[in-house]
């Protein structure tokens, strides 16, 4: 039963640190400052939908879709660093207040757009949680602890969610000026993000081509 116990704990501590919702929730705040409380928790439901896929799908089929393509963790680090960096330059820019359009299909294009890149995918489900969630579903050799794995993941999401929701309320709060300050700030932390994330890739990739050619 310990056994058990610690697994789960492990699961838990790690996906909470991994995606971090409380770090996600100003920028989920920034980049919806213009929706309407009904279309932010619309947005909130499909980026953890759409995580929660992400997840158990390469949970499941991870290493064989990484082997298959030839895909490294350290590749899609690189490229979570470039959407992050483009991200955080329209929000530097306030180019995502723009979604005050009118038009309703704008407006659902922008949210179907937001929910899967960059809030699903990279930020809530990035590169250090889907590795978790790959080398956790190899460590699970009994069906109880693949079990508690998948049950970890639905906690983490649901907090998440309930995160980003109740951002909401302190949107409202802050007013339409302290979005704004707050959407171009945030723009600039995920834009130092983007960096770090991008060379945490590099590094590694580099790292073994001068390996190689040292070797030749």
């Amino acid at each position: 039963m310990d056994q058990y116990f610690s697994f789960a704990l492990l699961c838990l501590t790690s996906f909470f640190t991994l995606m971090n919702p409380l770090g996600i929730m100003p920028v989920f705040m920034s980049m919806t400052s213009a929706l309407s409380p009904s279309e932010r928790r619309k947005t909130a439901q499909k980026a953890v939908l759409v995580a929660f896929i992400t997840l158990i799908a390469f949970a499941f089929s991870g290493q064989l879709l990484f082997q298959f393509f030839g895909i490294s963790v350290d590749s899609f680090r690189m490229v979570g660093g470039i959407i992050f960096f483009m991200m955080g330059y329209d929000m530097l820019q306030a180019r995502l207040s723009k979604v005050k359009l009118s038009k309703a299909a704008a407006k659902r294009e922008y949210i179907s757009d937001i929910s899967i890149t960059p809030l699903a995918i990279p930020m809530i489900c990035g590169p250090g949680a889907i590795t978790n969630s790959i080398v956790l579903m190899a460590d699970a050799e009994a069906p109880l602890q693949k079990a508690i794995l998948i049950g970890s993941i639905v906690l983490v999401l649901l907090t998440t969610f309930l995160v980003l929701w109740g951002s909401s309320v302190i949107s409202k709060w802050i007013g339409e000026t302290g979005n704004k300050v707050m959407m171009r700030l945030m723009g600039l932390i995920m834009m130092v993000i983007a960096i770090e994330f991008f060379f945490s890739g590099l590094k590694p990739i580099l790292i073994e081509i001068i390996s190689q050619a040292a070797e030749q």
